[in-house]
């Protein structure tokens, strides 16, 4: 299944809702695309991740980049991208 980030706005806060199979490519544009909105409209972005079937090894420490981002969040966390963000972290420091 493609990946789809479908964008909304609510409260003053950028939502990117991200549905389908998240491959390094998927996650290095959602990346882009979080700072990109955060710094054009100037508002923080959440991204839902509750919708996501899947999420390569690869992927994971691009969200743990994301995560750790002062003007972004995730939602929506399932363990299974919990356990591989964790795993991102311990094993890049």
């Amino acid at each position: 299944m493609p990946t789809q980030i479908i964008q909304s706005e609510s409260n003053g806060r950028t939502y990117l809702r991200v549905t389908g199979e998240m491959m390094l490519d998927d996650a290095l544009l959602l990346e882009r695309l979080a700072k990109e909105i955060g710094e054009a409209e100037k508002q923080p972005v959440t991204i839902d991740l509750a919708d996501l079937d899947f999420l390569d090894s690869d992927s994971a420490p691009i969200l743990r980049r994301i995560q750790v981002s002062e003007s972004t969040d995730i939602e929506g966390l399932e363990i299974f991208v919990q356990s591989a963000i964790d795993m991102a972290e311990r094993t890049s420091r």
